[in-house]
């Protein structure tokens, strides 16, 4: 592992990397290598998570083309230095802001998409100039190996190399220096991440997840909300960390909920246990860890499973339930009921700092309300997991549901060190800012700094 980072440092430091038509050229053969190779993704994507070819391509293949193709779009105006302003107390001076390469990055990306959240990382820093090892999870066996076999073999392991293996292959590249760290995964274990960063100081961006709330108030179009509800809870069956992990909703209104909810998981997986376009869950451990989950539970739809597999599941949620206190990764949803809307909006409060919020309303002072008194990574108003979909929205949690932000041109500033720089001239030189400072050299300062 030493030997290989240290091979990336002197790759880096001979300036390969840095020049635009090296990070062009790079990127272009990343998107060919995908292109050539949409089959074998779709079927190693099936494989691991039981995900239909039209699933793996819109959540994941092309979410990876849109990131790159616009980081290819841009990289030029993305690369180009921004001039600011210039105080008069600098004359005559040239101030700007250029981005540079941070160095050598570690990427570690979870099961749950294991082609997105490993690719898309993995552009980023190639469009910002970086050398990259990308350690791929072992849970999604065959996306991780073909992954591997793909870059591997398309890239010199100086510039680019990909590791597979269980945590203690994890371990022993966070006890590495590198000069920044990209982890998407578990709170838990970013913790650790973020442990082991603080050795070196190495700077951190942290994916993470939590208990995204999914509000339905009483204006709220119910069938509507249903069908988005079904769609956010139920792609990947809910292995999503901007899955609606838990449900609010009035007393009055679950029925008509329920009865859409039942319309459309019908109506986009006819007998979900039975049918291939229904995703299972990535292994047996968390599948057992699912079961369990309901153990005791209320549940008032679904509950069935079989060979990995878990029916859309709604319970009624108990406050000291683990579906309550942990994230669910799953197609099991908890709903919480209340009785007067003014009188929840008065008293609700999240447990922490989700990744996402989804709040169906169409009341004006309703979304300003929430939107001032709640803090998360993101807010969708009436829709589930899109803002995902958008590059120019940055992507992130707060919190413990993350840190850092990437997609679009924030995926470029995420790998990159935002440098100022200060070009003065020695034509001219003030003398008010030299020893001995005096009343009078102190008033022209005031003035100037006004």
């Amino acid at each position: 592992m030493l030997t290989l980072l240290d091979n990336q440092k002197k790759f880096f430091n001979e300036h390969n990397t840095k020049s635009y038509e090296f990070r062009i050229k790079n990127l272009v053969i990343l998107r060919e290598i995908i292109k050539n190779n949409e089959t074998l993704i779709k079927e190693a994507l099936y494989e691991d998570l039981g995900k239909s070819y039209g699933e793996s391509y819109m959540t994941e293949i092309s979410m990876v083309y849109s990131e790159i193709n616009y980081l290819i779009k841009n990289l030029k105006r993305l690369m180009k230095p921004k001039k600011v302003k210039t105080p008069i107390s600098l004359f005559k001076g040239k101030s700007y802001k250029v981005y540079e390469p941070l160095g050598n990055v570690l990427i570690i990306s979870p099961w749950n998409y294991p082609f997105l959240l490993a690719i898309n990382p993995l552009a980023g820093a190639i469009a910002s100039g970086n050398t990259a090892i990308l350690k791929l999870s072992e849970y999604s066996k065959s996306t991780s190996s073909l992954i591997l076999e793909l870059i591997n073999t398309n890239f010199d392991e100086s510039f680019i190399k990909v590791i597979n293996g269980d945590k203690s292959v994890s371990e022993s590249l966070l006890n590495l220096r590198f000069d920044h760290i990209f982890f998407t995964g578990s709170t838990t274990v970013g913790k650790i991440v973020m442990e082991k960063a603080s050795k070196h100081l190495t700077s951190l961006t942290l994916e993470l997840g939590g208990k995204s709330p999914l509000l339905i108030l009483d204006d709220a179009n119910i069938k509507l909300a249903a069908k988005r509800a079904v769609f956010g809870k139920l792609i990947n069956a809910g292995q999503t960390c901007i899955a609606p992990d838990y449900l609010i909703i009035n007393t009055l209104r679950l029925e008509e909920f329920k009865k859409w909810f039942i319309y459309y998981v019908d109506k986009f997986y006819k007998d979900p246990l039975n049918n291939d376009t229904y995703p299972k869950i990535i292994s047996e451990k968390h599948f057992e860890r699912l079961i369990n989950l309901l153990e005791g539970e209320n549940i008032i739809l679904g509950g069935k499973h079989k060979k990995q597999k878990l029916e859309p599941t709604l319970v009624k949620a108990k406050k000291d339930s683990s579906l309550m206190s942990e994230e669910i990764f799953g197609p099991i949803l908890p709903v919480i009921t209340y009785k007067e809307e003014n009188d929840f909006l008065k008293s609700f409060k999240l447990a922490e700092k989700p990744l996402t919020m989804y709040v169906f309303t169409n009341d004006k002072n309703k979304q300003k309300e929430i939107l001032t008194n709640y803090s998360s990574g993101s807010i969708v108003f009436n829709d589930t997991l899109m803002q995902f979909a958008n590059k120019n929205l940055p992507f992130g949690g707060v919190g413990l549901s993350g840190q850092g932000k990437y997609h679009g041109s924030e995926t470029f500033k995420t790998f990159s060190h935002l440098k100022s720089v200060l070009k003065r001239s020695d034509k001219v030189d003030i003398n008010v800012r030299y020893m001995p400072f005096t009343d009078e050299k102190i008033k022209i300062i005031k003035r100037l700094n006004k």
